[in-house]
């Protein structure tokens, strides 16, 4: 029956990237159809008030009987009921009045345990999927990026999202060496949160801290990048009063040093652990960036000069996961493999 809604065109198959900060749904015939914060907030019964960009301007500003939270946390299910009513939601908004029960593919971080996998799988079908295949965030970045993996040629991705950072090279449609560190865009911005209470003795909150990793942060420095000096509001440690203090690009990028330098290292041991005849491959292709964290100034450039090889960031970084669950669902073959793997893994 839903082979026959398919040909008439009114089932849709869908792609989702369940991001910690993000979730960006792709249905097929259709592209990309949402992208939202991964936000949900509840009421004190858990009925849910509100979910995706909605959710998010409640953080931190929410009334006692409401609870603005992430469902998501370094890249795996913190709140399964939480996260079950956000996909839910998601999936009603993409679908958008045409027949229910569609496939899924949906990408997560290459480092998760069987059981975190699991949750994933049951989330998805609690919310309507009727066959659901997981694929790791790098392979389907990587598809998203455009990059050959298909071809017997190293390819090496590296996927920065908000919770997680994914490192793999790739080769004839597989993974061959992969390694996922549970730092990423979050941990840059609870750096910036940490130096301001450490150095300026302010209190701030995860969005001013994202505000200013988007307005003043760099990974390296490059004459180009000069920013005048931000202002930035929150409350003194000490008095516990409204403070206004101002600081400078230099500031924010010593602030994410550390965090960075956890990403540099899992890149580096990933490379020190691949075969000769595709580190060579690598050295003439270039390392590609992909995920949000790779939006962040002179990422490309730490990179290159901490590795000495050439690197890039997608042209859609943001959008690669997303891009790549909907190749797969245009590969029947490639769909029903990823199945199988998730079947006899969770």
């Amino acid at each position: 029956m839903a082979g026959f809604f398919r040909r008439l065109g009114l089932s849709r198959d869908i792609g989702i990237d369940l991001g910690t900060a993000n979730t960006l749904v792709y249905v097929s015939g259709k592209g990309i159809v949402l992208e939202e914060p991964s936000v949900v907030a509840i009421d004190q019964d858990r009925n849910p008030v509100a979910v995706g960009e909605e959710a998010k301007k409640m953080l931190g500003r929410t009334p006692g009987h409401v609870t603005a939270l992430r469902p998501l946390r370094d890249g795996v299910i913190a709140d399964f009921y939480s996260c079950e009513i956000m996909l839910a939601e998601f999936i009603k908004r993409a679908l958008d009045g045409t027949i229910g029960n569609p496939r899924m593919v949906i990408g997560v971080p290459s480092g998760i345990t069987g059981v975190e996998r699991r949750a994933v799988v049951d989330a998805a079908k609690n919310a309507g999927s009727r066959e659901v295949g997981l694929i790791d965030e790098p392979v389907a970045a990587a598809l998203g990026a455009g990059l050959p993996v298909s071809e017997a040629t190293g390819n090496m991705i590296i996927d920065i999202g908000g919770g997680t950072t994914e490192v793999a090279i790739l080769s004839l449609d597989g993974t061959v060496i992969s390694e996922s560190v549970r730092v990423a865009g979050d941990e840059l911005t609870e750096a910036i949160i940490a130096y301001l209470k450490k150095v300026h003795n302010l209190i701030i909150g995860e969005r001013t801290a994202e505000d200013i990793k988007i307005r003043l942060g760099s990974a390296y420095p490059s004459p180009g990048d000069e920013f005048p000096p931000l202002e930035v509001r929150g409350l003194h440690l000490m008095s516990g009063l409204p403070r206004t203090v101002t600081i400078k690009a230099e500031e924010v990028r010593e602030s994410m040093d550390e965090p960075l330098s956890v990403i540099v290292d899992a890149i580096k041991r990933t490379l020190e652990k691949t075969p000769p005849e595709l580190a060579a491959d690598i050295i003439d292709r270039g390392i590609m960036l992909a995920g949000g964290g790779a939006l962040l100034r002179g990422l490309d450039r730490l990179v290159s000069h901490e590795t000495g090889i050439v690197t890039h960031v997608a042209e859609d970084p943001l959008r690669c996961v997303v891009k790549g669950t909907g190749e797969v669902l245009k590969n029947q073959k490639l769909f029903e493999r990823i199945v199988n793997e998730t079947t006899r893994n969770v």
